[in-house]
């Protein structure tokens, strides 16, 4: 409560969404990291004396100590994929939540009851947010071939072990199999689990297991990891990754950049505002980049650039280049995508002023005569000083 009224009351419901979206994935990355901690903490020690320890056995609470670190490796992917708002993310989530919450159970262990805790705090806070996460997983046939194989080569190598164990040492169940295959596939080989020596069938499996999961593996590498490291890229030349694009909410949308832009974006930046800046000009994307400024660079006045900057959810948009015909081209574009949104923008000559509101502007503000206005009611003892001495100041 807040002076008689209700959170609801003050936040509107777009900062809402944002809070309790950003809440689910803090949990969920809070939880994965808790999940690997306690696991890897777990590990050789003893726990003190628990009332559970007679009811579970020994085998259960092992087990569960060791599956708690790779469950939380897959939390951490899990929340990865709720940071850029995709569906699967939030299922991955869900399905996640209670087997940390029962690993930590089965751990019989005092150090696991806050990723029980925090567990089961998260789960109701994920399934309220549930509209929040609607993105599709988008993946192509490529992505998709190279994932099934690493899949496929996994179960025919597990099959296939199992089925041929008598032409193997140390193969007896399908956990020994499994184990087999992936060793193998991965040339780790601990030579442990060998074909006899006289086994040609055995020998001719291994070595096909062996073809075919450095293939798939180098594949999947390739074709799944890639993409992150060419994201990656892109930041360092100056442009934002999708996962942050789709975070977007409520920010003000800077379209192009030039002289009239830079005081723009350092008012921004120094009032801590969410925004992001849509320019063609490559030095300046660079340059905005180490500033750790948000840039996407492409045309503002495309529709695709202005889609992935979410043009739709911005709370503002503001255009003020030198060039008045190229911004009156972006404000077309802009009301187009955007038939509510407030636009505001700058006419380097005053007599573009007319032609940028037709062009879709709400305000078209020309600096030449602001600055005049202002000079004159500064020497005739005007009231403006603070703002002129805003203006004017080095800082």
């Amino acid at each position: 409560m807040v002076d008689g009224r209700s959170l609801e009351a003050w936040l509107p419901e777009n900062w809402r969404r944002v809070l309790t979206t950003r809440a689910a994935i803090g949990l969920a990355l809070a939880v994965a990291l808790l999940s690997v901690a306690t696991a890897v903490f777990n590990i050789g020690v003893e726990p003190a004396y628990d009332p559970l320890d007679p009811f579970i056995p020994d085998i259960v609470q092992r087990t569960a100590r060791f599956t708690g670190a790779v469950t939380g490796f897959l939390m951490v992917a899990s929340a990865l994929a709720l940071r850029r708002g995709l569906r699967v993310g939030w299922w991955a989530t869900t399905l996640l939540l209670p087997l940390t919450a029962a690993q930590g159970f089965l751990q019989v262990s005092q150090y696991s009851v806050p990723l029980i805790a925090l567990s089961l705090i998260s789960i109701p806070i994920l399934l309220l947010t549930r509209d929040h996460f609607t993105k599709p997983l988008s993946l192509n046939t490529t992505q998709i071939a190279a994932g099934a194989a690493l899949v496929g080569v996994q179960a025919y190598g597990t099959i296939g072990a199992y089925a041929l164990r008598g032409e193997f040492d140390g193969i007896d169940t399908l956990l020994d199999a499994f184990y087999f295959t992936l060793i193998t596939s991965s040339t780790v080989g601990y030579g442990d689990v060998t074909p006899h020596l006289d086994s040609t069938e055995g020998q001719l499996f291994t070595m096909s297991v062996l073809v075919l999961g450095v293939s798939s593996f180098g594949l999947a590498v390739g074709v799944l990891v890639g993409p992150a490291i060419q994201t990656r890229i892109a930041k360092t030349l100056g442009k934002m990754t999708e996962s942050e694009l789709e975070l977007l909410n409520e920010h003000v949308l800077v379209l192009g950049y030039g002289e009239l832009t830079e005081p723009i974006v350092d008012e921004l930046a120094a009032n801590d505002r969410e925004f992001v800046v849509v320019t063609t000009n490559h030095d300046a994307a660079d340059a905005l980049s180490d500033e750790d400024v948000p840039v996407v660079t492409a045309d503002p006045s495309d529709e695709s650039p202005l889609h992935r900057a979410k043009i739709e959810r911005a709370a503002a948009i503001l255009v003020a280049t030198n060039q008045d015909a190229q911004d009156a081209f972006t404000i077309l574009t802009a009301r187009q995508l955007a038939p509510e949104t407030r636009i505001v923008a700058a006419a380097t000559d005053r007599e573009n002023t007319r032609k940028l509101e037709r062009a879709g502007a709400d305000v078209v503000i020309s600096p030449a005569l602001l600055g005049g206005h202002l000079l004159v009611r500064s020497a005739l003892g005007g009231d403006d000083s603070d703002v002129i001495d805003r203006i004017l100041s080095d800082e």
